[in-house]
């Protein structure tokens, strides 16, 4: 008799790619023959959709948990970017919103007041949206469906990257977490900071699409764009050279984090490298100082913090020291909301 292996319960987050190729993967394998482009994988957040002779039309879907009122709109800039680094421009979307059964009526129709807003802004129609009371959560739940249309010329996958290129970073690394946590512990912060400084975060907002410097990188010569989510920088740089194969070896003092999410960061002890970052981009290209140089131009942030390498070898060096990127993390905001929840146990 075969022996069973231990049945674990999981952590919050996204699952470990070894439970994630087990227990899901697995499973599909045999409906996913055929699927050559954005083929089903941890690391490929975009699916097809639909197809003719020159375009494609492109699909993805992001889940976000959390008390925020603009939840919807964290979700909609995750998927609004997650097509434009596949070649993509978002049309519309669909959305659903779970709730808890607590939650009062005014708290549903702020967060529909905020989607309604952004899609009007981003000129997103919205094809559909629902909203349930759940039992059994504890927090809102916002599921949104994006799609977006691209030439076939122009599509990309997460797979996508070239060893022997430079890594490009674009924006700042945890400006979606920071946001988020002020929504969160904004009381705990206003006994710290000056409003000045709270407000001056709030400015982070109108950074967190980035599909016009994607769209530019796209026609510069990029090789792959991957949106840095959850689990932050780290995660990304190990998704994006896991679905291409390949390895890495980048600067952490060149990753670029603004102060304030440092400081934000301090008061929870909390790692900016690890805090979901929808807004920041990682680019590959051939022509890093030339792609960088363009979107400076444009007003846009961009450094180049390293470069892929042939092989498996991912190396992040800081404080001149050498270490090897380990496999994603659970995203620093989750501890946010254990801590909400053991306070309230």
């Amino acid at each position: 008799m075969a022996e069973q292996k231990e049945d674990k319960s999981m952590k919050a987050g996204r699952v470990s790619q070894t439970v994630y190729r087990r227990s899901v993967l697995k499973q599909i394998q045999n409906n996913i023959e055929g699927i050559d482009f954005l083929r089903p994988s941890q690391e490929e957040t975009c699916y097809i959709a639909d197809e003719s002779e020159e375009r494609i039309t492109i699909a993805t879907d992001v889940s976000l948990a959390g008390n925020e009122k603009d939840l919807g709109v964290f979700a909609i800039a995750q998927a609004v970017d997650q097509l434009a680094s596949r070649g993509a421009r978002a049309y519309g979307i669909s959305v659903r919103i779970m709730l808890p059964t607590f939650a009062y009526e005014s708290r549903l129709k702020a967060m529909m007041v905020e989607i309604s807003e952004i899609c009007k802004e981003k000129g997103l129609r919205v094809f559909f949206a629902d909203a349930q009371s759940v039992n059994g959560i504890q927090t809102s739940i916002v599921h949104v469906t994006a799609h977006g249309e691209a030439k076939k010329e122009q599509l990309l996958a997460s797979r996508s990257a070239k060893a022997g290129e430079e890594i490009v970073l674009v924006k700042w690394i945890g400006m979606e977490g920071t946001l988020r946590i002020i929504r969160e512990e904004g009381a705990a912060l206003a006994e710290r900071f000056a409003p000045g400084f709270l407000n001056k975060l709030e400015d982070m907002r109108d950074e967190i699409f980035s599909d016009r410097a994607m769209e530019i990188a796209g026609r510069n010569g990029v090789s792959a764009m991957h949106p840095i989510g959850e689990g932050g920088i780290l995660a990304a740089l190990w998704d994006m050279a896991e679905g291409a194969g390949i390895g890495l070896s980048v600067e952490m003092k060149k990753m670029t984090v603004r102060q304030e999410t440092i400081e934000v960061c301090e008061v929870f002890h909390l790692n900016p490298y690890q805090l979901t970052s929808t807004g920041a981009v990682l680019m590959v290209t051939p022509k890093g100082e030339e792609l960088k140089e363009r979107l400076k131009r444009e007003g846009i942030p961009a450094e180049i913090i390293g470069h892929t390498t042939e092989g498996n070898e991912r190396i992040i060096w800081g404080g001149g020291e050498k270490r090897f990127l380990d496999r994603p993390a659970p995203d620093e905001l989750a501890r946010i909301y254990e801590m909400k929840e053991n306070v309230n146990a």
